[in-house]
């Protein structure tokens, strides 16, 4: 079973086109939309685990140029 989750992301003024453009390219990413207001990025990704998901914040979204913070919501599958 896969996990998927949504990721809220704020990035710097300026950098919010090119980042949605990188993060597009990550695997496992379905999903990215630059939005008005607050977040300015909503990223939806399906990967294999809870690691694969933590290795994707941590070593991949964290090191886009821009990204300044991210919150991840976990999908809750009933």
């Amino acid at each position: 079973m896969s996990t998927k989750a949504y990721i809220l992301i704020k990035v710097k003024t300026g950098k919010t086109k090119d980042a949605v453009q990188t993060l597009k390219r990550i695997p496992g990413v379905e999903q990215a939309h630059s939005c008005f207001g607050r977040p300015d990025i909503f990223l939806f990704i399906n990967v294999p685990d809870e690691r694969s998901l933590s290795d994707v914040v941590i070593s991949k979204i964290h090191s886009v140029d821009g990204v300044e913070e991210t919150d991840t919501h976990i999908v809750a599958e009933t």
